[in-house]
Parts: structure tokens; C-alpha cells; sequence
């Protein structure tokens, strides 16, 4: 039976049937009906020769498995296909049923082969990365014993350090003492250092200013040393007018962009520096952020107010002595400019923190005074009064509890509710230019906004009575006096 079963093989019967089938499928429309029908008998020849071996084979391998061996499979197998042989005629399946069935079959044998082979090649993956992990596992029990006596050595080294004797440590402790002398002088270095580059900076502006009205004065020099192509009378008739611009006016874009810039350090260096002296004796955040935003809020309001003041005095002592191509009140303006340093800061300061006092929804402890942030109230109303010395002048946006949160007014804070459309307080207000914002505030938004406000103004008016504070210092006669009569710098620096 094996050798039959070789020959089979070796003459590869099924594989010249199955080009035979493929020829005669090109050529069936092109050929013969004769043609066709004589390719049709060699197939079934070619099928019917395969179809004798087979039977032979069959025969042998009945033979050898003796009398009984096989004879169920005879029964269920073949002599049923012998029946079905001679029935096809009557046969439910048609004999391109039988072909699809045999391709269905080769089709799932192939798939059973690849899947076979690729299930190997699995195994064969996991059975090298089986080994690759041993070999990391190994590598890192290596790394662990390693480890472990560097540990015990450490431990061993940290047991000998500690036998160190009385003089050391009291020496180290020394060392100590003085790198925390050395730290604080070089803080203080580094304060003066700031200072200095603040001032290198304003100088660096006002070197700027200076050769911008340079120009300007070389410019004026050269045109009024130029003849005139106008006659005498109609120059004489013409009112003498300049259309060079102030200081104040070459200034302004540098001092927008710096004042804005100022206000944003403000917010992250100032406030925080606040709101951390504030929480050593008020533990609750939401006061303090309250506390500082009332302040800014005050201190916008009383540097408004001064600069109001202080224009309106400029303008008494400046308007009989006025002459110049500017207007006079370019000149007031520009005299404002240049003599920043004339406003009494401390008067508006005084001015907030007695507005704090009495402002109802701010509540604290009885042993915390608004002069604590004395110096953000300061530095605040420094910035807003310099704010108003632009073209447009700068100012904070209104605001309210219990508002409905616009995005490109606010950011909301971490600890709100992004999903709350109303604002519960306010963090830092929100900076403007014609109704426009160019810096956004923070609040925070959170639901019941309008409740919880009013719950809390209500606790903050039952828990903190109206306090009597100490005053704030006065003025001295000396500074009232400058403040209210600048003829003597205008006269100086005019």
C-alpha cells in the first residue's frame, strides 16, 4: 500500500487535473464544442484513472488490516457513496454543491495549517521571552543582593558616623549658624541688588524720554531756523502752535506696557506675599482673599481720587504762568508725568485701610489690623495713580458677588466649581482700557452663589462690630504742604 500510495504521490495526478481544469476554463469560450467535449472525456479518464488507484489503495489497505479491520468504515463510508453514485440524478446536491463543499474543505484544512503555524510561532515568541524574563529576573535578584550590602555598608558607615564626638557637632553647629549669617546677608545683597536693577531701569527710561526730546528739540531748532516761505503778516496772523508731542505723550507707550507688566507682578509676587501674612491669623482663605481684593479695590478707588486732586491743583498753579505751543492741559499732564513722585501715597493709604474698617463684608479677628498689608495698599495705589497719568487712563473693571461669570473677564480659581455660572467672590479684579480687558481677574464660581453670599455678608455683619482701630499716622505739615503747593518744583523744573 505504501508504495502505490508513493507512485500516487510522485505522479502528482490531482495536481496536473487541477491544471487541466484551469486550462480548459480559459479556453472554453474560445475552442470548439468538439474541443470542449474531448477535454471534458480527458478529464473524466484522468479522474476515473485516479479514482482505480485509489481503489486499489483501498483494497490493500482492507487486505492489511485482515477480515474485521475497516469494515465499519466500508459501511459508513464508502458504501454510501456508492448508493449516492448511483442515485445523483435524484440527489439533493448538486455537483456544484459537492465543489463548494470540497473548496470549503481545502479552505478550512489551509486556515487549520497557518493557524497551526502561527500558534507555533506564539509558543516559540513566548518561550524566548519566558527566557528573557528569567534572565531580568536573575539580573535583578542580582541587583537586590547588591543592594542590600550596599545597605548594610551604609548602615555600617551612618553606625561610625555616629560616634562622632561632642567637639564635632558642636563645630558643625557653628558652621551652621554662620551659613545662615551668610544666607541672610546675601538675601539682603540680593534686595539691594533688585534695587539696583529697578532703578537702572527707570534710568534706562528716562535716557530714552531725554533722546526722544532731543529729537524733538532738535527738530523744533532746525524748522525755526529755516526761512519761512510765508509772508510776515500771515505769520504773524498764525497762532504759534506746535505739533511735536509732551513727554507725556512719547512716554505713554512704555509706560502702558510697563504699568501693565507691573500690575501682573502685582498679582503673583505682592498678593501672594500678602495673603501669606494675612494666614497667620486668619486661617480662613476665603476672608483673606476677600481682604486683598477690597484693598486693591480701595486703593484703585483712593489713587483715583488723588489724581483727581492733584490735577485740579496743577491746574490753578499752572493756568496764569502758561504759555507754550502745548495746551495747558498737555502741560498738566506732562508736569504730572514728570513729578510722580510728588503724590502722597500715604494719605491714600490711610484712606483705604479707614475704608476697610468699615466695610461690612470683610470679617477678622479683633487682633489683625489692615495695616499688616500696608505696604501691597502702598504699592497698589503707586500703580493705580500712575495708571491715570495715560492716554486712555487704566482702571479695574466693576464687579459684584453673585454675578454671572463671563470667561473674558475671569479665570476661574483651582478650587472652583467650573460648572457654576455664577461667582461667588472675587479673587483679583480684572484691569481695563475703554471698556475693554487686556488683563483678566480671578473668581471663584460655585452653585448657590447668590445664597451663600448672603449668608456670608449677614455672618460677617453679626460677627465683626464696628471696631475702633488706631489712626493711622497723619501727615506731616511738611508734606501737606508740598503735596498742596508744588509752584516751587514747577518753577524749578519749568
Amino acid at each position: 500500500m505504501a508504495d502505490s500510495l508513493r507512485r500516487l504521490v510522485n505522479s502528482s495526478s490531482f495536481s496536473l487535473l487541477q491544471q487541466k481544469l484551469e486550462s480548459w476554463y480559459k479556453d472554453y469560450h474560445v475552442i470548439s464544442c468538439d474541443q470542449n467535449l474531448n477535454r471534458c472525456c480527458e478529464l473524466v479518464e484522468l479522474t476515473s484513472k485516479i479514482q482505480g488507484q485509489l481503489f486499489s489503495i483501498l483494497n490493500q489497505t482492507a487486505r492489511e488490516g485482515g477480515h474485521y479491520a475497516g469494515v465499519e468504515t466500508l459501511k459508513t463510508r464508502l458504501l454510501p457513496w456508492l448508493g449516492t453514485c448511483f442515485t445523483m440524478a435524484s440527489s439533493s446536491v448538486s455537483p456544484d454543491t459537492s465543489l463548494n463543499l470540497i473548496q470549503d474543505s481545502l479552505e478550512k484544512d489551509r486556515k487549520i495549517h497557518e493557524l497551526t503555524a502561527s500558534h507555533e510561532s506564539d509558543r516559540l515568541k513566548m518561550e524566548t521571552e519566558l527566557c528573557s524574563s528569567r534572565i531580568q529576573l536573575d539580573s535583578v535578584k542580582q541587583s537586590l543582593v547588591d543592594a542590600q550590602l550596599a545597605l548594610d555598608d551604609t548602615k555600617n558607615k551612618s553606625a561610625t558616623t555616629l560616634l562622632a564626638t561632642e567637639d564635632e557637632i558642636l563645630q558643625l553647629r557653628a558652621e551652621l549658624r554662620s551659613a545662615q549669617d551668610q544666607v541672610e546677608l546675601y538675601k539682603r545683597k540680593l534686595d539691594v541688588f533688585d534695587d539696583y536693577e529697578r532703578q537702572v531701569r527707570m534710568l534706562r527710561d528716562e535716557v530714552s524720554i531725554l533722546t526722544a526730546e532731543k529729537t524733538v528739540l532738535q527738530e523744533r531748532l532746525v524748522r525755526s531756523r529755516s526761512p519761512s516761505p510765508l509772508p510776515r503778516r500771515s505769520r504773524a496772523s498764525s497762532p504759534l502752535r506746535s505739533e511735536s508731542p509732551t513727554r507725556a505723550q512719547l512716554t505713554n507707550s512704555a509706560r502702558h506696557a510697563r504699568l501693565v507688566s507691573r500690575f501682573s507682578d502685582l498679582y503673583a509676587t505682592e498678593r501672594l506675599e500678602a495673603q501669606s501674612l494675612l494666614r497667620r491669623y486668619i486661617d480662613d482663605l476665603e476672608t483673606v482673599q476677600r481682604i486683598i481684593f477690597i484693598a486693591a479695590v480701595e486703593s484703585f478707588q483712593a489713587a483715583k481720587l488723588a489724581f483727581r486732586q492733584f490735577k485740579l491743583r496743577v491746574r490753578k498753579t499752572l493756568g496764569p504762568s502758561h504759555f507754550g505751543p502745548e495746551t495747558l492741559e498737555d502741560a498738566v499732564m506732562d508736569y504730572i508725568v514728570r513729578n510722580l513722585d510728588l503724590y502722597d501715597v500715604q494719605a491714600s493709604v490711610n484712606d483705604v485701610i479707614n475704608a476697610m474698617n468699615v466695610n461690612p463684608r470683610i470679617s477678622f479677628p479683633a487682633e489683625v489690623d489692615f495695616v499688616l498689608i500696608s505696604s501691597f495698599t502702598r504699592e497698589t495705589c503707586r500703580i493705580a495713580f500712575a495708571m491715570q497719568t495715560l492716554d486712555p487712563p487704566l482702571d479695574l473693571a466693576f464687579s459684584t458677588d453673585g454675578e454671572l461669570y463671563n470667561d473674558i473677564k475671569y479665570r476661574r480659581s483651582y478650587d472652583s466649581e467650573f460648572t457654576a455660572p455664577l461667582v461667588v467672590y472675587h479673587v483679583w479684579p480684572a484691569l481695563v482700557e475703554d471698556d475693554v480687558i487686556i488683563v483678566k481677574g480671578e473668581a471663584v464660581t460655585r452653585r448657590g452663589a447668590l445664597v451663600k453670599s448672603a449668608s456670608w455678608r449677614s455672618r460677617s455683619r453679626s460677627s465683626s462690630p464696628v471696631r475702633s482701630r488706631s489712626g493711622s499716622p497723619t501727615r506731616t505739615l511738611s508734606s501737606l504742604n508740598r503735596s498742596l503747593s508744588p509752584e516751587r518744583l514747577t518753577i524749578s523744573r519749568l
